[in-house]
């Protein structure tokens, strides 16, 4: 028993010895939404593009997982939201910003495939389709299957309202009454931060004023190019820091957005 004993505490020793010396694995922001948040192809360019500039990403990493054109149904249709909960960790944080692509009916059109239910209820119906019925969702439904999935996972959750446009009128930018208001209520009632991406971009273009706004939006009136999506990168981080509750904050890596532009991937970013 004593040489066993012998050779056994060398080896648990050793195992410590080795565990001390591995980092745990560092905590992962998401990043969940549609064009608005990633936009690869150039000069286009998307706040979730930028953002990362702004974390210390030696401690944190950020995985833009938003793909164009989606809308909250068909990111979990297609399978990229249970591949983010493959991955998922306790520590880790996932953003959902959608809203531009939920409009229209539920049907078998082009257009009708990515639509979901207006409002937040839990009102549903059901669609045919060639390879079998599906079951269509309101907006914040959806929303809320992604919150309460991530927490679920030990995750840090926060939902933004759909980001701003260049959409002035008599000096005012237009805001979403509708989808706005339902994500903040979608985040309410699972208990998920709200960031009121809206709200917040909409006021600091109304300060700048549409001269200088539009040349954050010289493509249409939705896509931003690369100062454009640092503006918006900012209100998203001023909304972050706005809840001193939300560990996210304990990653940021500058109070100020940089302005000295470099390319990295399929992009323009912003790095200091």
């Amino acid at each position: 028993m004593k040489k066993m004993i012998s050779r056994i505490f060398p080896l648990i020793a050793l195992v410590w010895l080795f565990s001390a010396f591995i980092a745990p694995p560092k905590p992962v922001f998401y990043l969940v939404g549609d064009s608005t948040t990633n936009n690869p192809n150039r000069p286009w360019c998307s706040w979730g593009q930028v953002i990362f500039n702004y974390f210390d990403t030696t401690r944190l990493s950020v995985a833009n997982r938003a793909i164009a054109g989606r809308s909250t149904r068909q990111f979990i249709n297609e399978g990229r939201w249970t591949k983010i909960m493959s991955t998922l960790k306790p520590g880790d944080f996932v953003i959902v910003e959608f809203g531009h692509n939920e409009g229209g009916k539920p049907d078998t059109t082009r257009t009708g495939r990515r639509a979901v239910l207006k409002g937040n209820g839990n009102d549903s119906v059901i669609v045919n389709y060639a390879t079998g019925p599906e079951v269509v969702h309101s907006y914040g439904w959806y929303l809320r299957k992604f919150a309460t999935d991530a927490k679920s996972k030990g995750a840090t959750v926060m939902i933004a309202s759909m980001v701003a446009g260049n959409a002035f009128k008599d000096g005012k930018v237009m805001r979403s009454t509708t989808y706005g208001i339902w994500a903040k209520e979608a985040a309410e009632q699972v208990g998920a931060y709200f960031i009121d991406a809206n709200n917040r971009i909409a006021d600091k273009f109304e300060r700048m004023g549409p001269e200088i706004v539009k040349d954050f939006y010289p493509y249409d009136g939705v896509h931003t190019n690369a100062a454009g999506a640092g503006i918006n990168a900012s209100c998203i981080i001023a909304g972050i820091k706005s809840d001193s509750t939300n560990t996210l904050n304990k990653y940021l890596a500058f109070q100020t957005f940089p302005t000295r532009p470099v390319r990295t991937g399929a992009a323009t970013a912003i790095k200091k």
